[in-house]
């Protein structure tokens, strides 16, 4: 009988380490397919990362080309100087679109009538300062743009600016 208990034990000894091998095995696999889970979702996620970062192809930038028309000189008499002093200006117009010159040409006659009522109320204190030419060529391009139908006056450039 004690052979048999021997044999019995033998017998348990050689079973006990086979399970742990399964186990080990089994741990192995498990192991290997968290791991594959990982590289594949990591693959996935940068795939959609590198084409979401980089969307089709931006548009190329078109260059903005603005066009410079010139105006007919404008002489007005300068307010509040009893007609002794006036004001000779010529204005040069950046526009956005070069499309602009032929409606600016059609209404010239509106715009140079603008102008015309924007200036005769200056006065030389007006005129003299810097911030009051600025001032005075943003309201020369409100005016204008408030006219025009298509494109607009970015800019307004006094090419000769004389007071006497």
């Amino acid at each position: 009988m004690e052979k048999e208990n021997k044999d019995k034990e033998v017998a348990e000894e050689e079973e006990r380490p086979e399970e742990p091998k399964k186990k080990s095995k089994f741990k192995w696999i498990l192991i290997a397919s968290v791991a594959l889970a990982v590289v594949a979702s990591g693959a996935i996620a940068g795939f959609y990362l590198m084409t979401k970062a980089d969307p089709k192809k931006p548009l190329p930038v078109k260059p903005v080309v603005l066009s410079i028309l010139p105006m007919d000189p404008f002489v007005v008499n300068i307010a509040e100087t009893n007609g002794e002093r006036y004001l000779k200006i010529v204005i040069q117009l950046e526009v956005s679109d070069p499309g602009v010159g032929p409606e600016l040409e059609q209404l010239k006659p509106r715009i140079r009538d603008s102008i015309l009522d924007l200036l005769t109320p200056k006065t030389y204190k007006d005129l003299m300062d810097l911030v009051g030419k600025q001032r005075l060529r943003e309201d020369i391009a409100g005016r204008i743009n408030n006219i025009l139908q298509r494109g607009k006056v970015t800019k307004v450039y006094f090419t000769d600016f004389v007071i006497q």
